[in-house]
């Protein structure tokens, strides 16, 4: 078994254990670090990854985004998973190429969301039709990679629950792996959408929900999104700025074990 079949079979045994949290690196670095810290898995954050290209959240490439895949699955023994955004494209074949070259890169799960970057959703067969085209493209390859469909609804200023378990559940017959609709509010919103679907769901995690809250409801894997990012360049920035306006340097004297987490592997 390669490698690459290694991993994806581990990541689809995770799936059908105990929930767990899946953390989303945003470079290299970051990962080797989640890695030591005991993740059992890593997904990309799309926010996260263009923020270490100076960019705003949806200016990647696809070519960028494999490249970025790539290095993650060098650099780390955790299977990864890759937000694709929409594909990079509107139409099906485009989803369908993300997941390729996600899989050639090394990474053996990705994430198809229904938004696109001009500003909407896409209705519901469109939604559908990309889902079965990034699907057939995940079984044609010859390891098992994890499709995840999101449902962009409550992050993208629609929070109808009703609209988004009618768009998951079509997602699911569609043969998504696992499904997600990021921003869900609450444990009971939560608990909804897993009482209506047969396949895991991933939850994104936010402030006032608790790990225990979030598995209650039904959860099988919770992300961070670009929320470990942001507690880092909020960190740097803080320390930034009380260098430059009280000229005080013993925000600098934190230090890590890096010798520790980039340690040699066994």
């Amino acid at each position: 078994m390669s490698r690459q079949a290694r991993k994806a079979e581990a990541f689809r045994a995770l799936h059908a254990g105990e929930a767990f949290v899946i953390p989303n690196p945003w470079d290299a670095g970051s990962a080797r670090v989640l890695e030591a810290l005991g993740s059992k898995a890593l997904a990309t954050t799309s926010s996260g990854f263009a923020f270490t290209l100076g960019r705003l959240d949806g200016a990647v490439t696809l070519d960028e985004m494999a490249e970025h895949a790539a290095a993650l699955d060098r650099i780390t023994g955790l299977p990864v998973s890759v937000d694709l955004e929409n594909g990079y494209g509107s139409d099906p074949e485009s989803a369908a190429l993300a997941i390729r070259r996600v899989a050639e890169a090394g990474a053996v799960g990705g994430s198809i969301e229904d938004y696109d970057r001009a500003g909407y959703i896409y209705d519901l067969g469109h939604s559908v039709e990309r889902i079965e085209a990034a699907v057939e493209a995940a079984r044609a390859l010859d390891f098992p990679f994890t499709i995840t469909a999101r449902a962009e609804n409550y992050i993208r200023g629609k929070p109808d629950l009703q609209d988004t378990i009618t768009r998951l559940q079509a997602f699911d017959a569609a043969g998504a792996d696992v499904l997600y609709a990021p921003g869900l509010p609450s444990a009971d919103e939560i608990r909804t959408v897993c009482r209506s679907v047969s396949k895991p769901v991933n939850v994104l995690a936010r402030p006032g929900l608790s790990l225990a809250d979030v598995i209650a409801a039904g959860a099988r894997r919770v992300s961070v999104g670009g929320g470990l990012t942001w507690v880092a360049v909020k960190a740097m920035a803080d320390a930034a700025s009380t260098i430059s306006g009280s000229g005080d340097f013993s925000v600098l004297a934190e230090r890590v074990p890096l010798g520790e987490w980039f340690g040699d592997r066994d």
